[in-house]
């Protein structure tokens, strides 16, 4: 019989190993795949194999090919870390096994969901009697909002879709701005919605929704109409003018989501929270925990200002379910899983863990690492800063897109940090974003001169 306790001792030790080897291991992995993908595959074992066997031989073959983004110089995709409160509480998680879909099948699942459902409104200034979700990742958490948004435009206009479906509907347009993120389009697609109902409006030099723009399109628009407004441009980490789009919108029966995937995050910062001024007159809002919350993989979040049409897009009923109201909260009314991990342990150890203050510092702290970064980088011969630091983003070329293409590949290759590719105004740009709270100002240092070093090397 397997030793359990053995098992896990193991488990940790070679959690522990690795963590201690993030400092020094090369942030992306030089292995092949076909050799990674021998190391691992092969024939299915016609018999069993011990446990400790199956996690040795596992972990030694699967380091080979990880990417070090729990590390304090992988600046790609707004990927954050995992604080070492959230690792233990997802350690937890799963040995719990909680099925958090509805409460009977975990009370404590349930309980802890709504603890963290309030501390985050409170967190980011939305109203308190808004109704969340936790979902899988920001994906699903638009998902999830603009299925509310959907049911009540369509309400609004005497059409049940939840009886009736989408054909025979009056038609909905989406109003966006031109730059919004690629998960709004699929979301929408999810939803039934396709592209000829989206209706791009114009954005500035910074990627932020032209808030005139807005106005016409609404103003020649008669059905039903949601507007998906963004806290966070990808590239340039820039925000749409709240105010003025929350004043437009609020001039219409249109309804308005926010997309913070990563943004809506520097609510919880004094320094920077006007940059989400107004945010909290929104019908809905999105973002994920497994950003700068620093929680593990996954976690979204959604909230909606008007709970009925958000419960009435989600909700489902079978005769064995038992809701026992407030304190068993069925999660399966507000998301679109049933079988759903309990994520909201994770995001109660982090919050918990850090405080309101401490999420502002760590929200603070990228967001100067990203300004030190562009100060440092700007002095390497060629380079230009293409946007405003306003948050942890900093988008940046060099002389031209071939130079900046293999400047790009050289620092990739080297191991010593990993930042993503663009195109930014139809040329090459980088894309650095600064997201994982072990992240220090000697990490931005190496990092620079990594490019330095890269830049040296491509002249000789």
């Amino acid at each position: 019989m397997t030793d359990e306790r053995e098992l896990l001792r193991r488990t940790a030790e070679i959690a522990a190993d690795y963590l201690e080897s993030l400092e020094q291991r090369p942030v992306f992995p030089a292995i092949p795949i076909e050799e990674l993908a021998e190391g691992l595959g092969g024939p299915l074992p016609d018999g069993p194999t011990d446990p400790l066997e199956v996690v040795e031989q596992m972990a030694r073959a699967v380091e080979r090919g990880v990417v070090a983004t729990a590390g304090p110089r992988y600046f790609g995709y707004v990927t954050g870390g995992a604080l070492p409160a959230t690792v233990s509480a997802d350690w937890l998680t799963t040995i719990w096994d909680q099925c958090a879909g509805l409460g009977v099948l975990g009370p404590s699942a349930s309980v802890v969901e709504e603890i963290v459902g309030d501390w985050l409104k409170d967190l980011f200034g939305l109203p308190p009697e808004a109704s969340f979700a936790i979902t899988t990742g920001c994906q699903m958490a638009h998902v999830t909002a603009l299925a509310a948004a959907r049911h009540e435009v369509l309400s609004s206009r005497g059409w049940d879709v939840r009886d009736r479906g989408l054909a025979g509907s009056p038609p909905i347009t989406v109003v966006v701005g031109r730059l919004r993120h690629v998960t709004i389009d699929r979301a929408l697609r999810l939803l039934g919605i396709g592209g000829a109902e989206i209706r791009a409006v114009a954005t500035d030099e910074l990627g932020r929704m032209a808030a005139d723009d807005l106005q016409v399109a609404l103003s020649e628009l008669e059905g039903p109409t949601i507007v998906c407004a963004q806290a966070g441009e990808v590239n340039t980490g820039s925000y749409d003018r709240f105010p003025e789009i929350v004043e437009i919108v609020r001039e219409t029966d249109a309804w308005l989501h926010v997309d913070g995937a990563f943004g809506l995050w520097v609510a919880a910062s004094p320094t920077r929270s006007h940059l989400v001024e107004g945010i909290g007159e929104a019908d809905s809002w999105a973002t994920d925990g497994h950003k700068w919350l620093n929680v593990p993989y996954d976690c979204g979040l959604a909230f909606c200002a008007r709970p009925e049409p958000h419960h009435a897009a989600m909700t489902m009923q079978a005769s064995y379910f038992e809701g026992q109201g407030k304190w068993l909260r069925d999660a399966v009314d507000w998301t679109p899983e049933s079988s759903r991990r309990a994520r909201a342990f994770t995001v109660y150890a982090a919050l918990r863990s850090l405080g309101r203050d401490g999420v502002a510092h760590l929200v603070d702290r990228c967001c100067d690492h990203a300004q030190r970064f562009a100060t440092s980088i700007v002095h390497l011969s060629g380079c230009e800063v293409l946007n405003e630091v306003v948050i942890n983003q900093v988008l940046f070329r060099f002389a031209d897109d071939e130079t900046t293409t293999a400047v790009l590949a050289h620092v990739q290759a080297s191991g010593e940090a990993w930042i993503g590719g663009t195109v930014w105004d139809g040329r090459a740009a980088i894309r650095l974003s600064v997201s994982n709270w072990r992240t220090t100002e000697a990490d931005i240092d190496r990092t620079v001169a990594a490019f330095e070093r890269a830049l040296v090397a491509l002249a000789h």
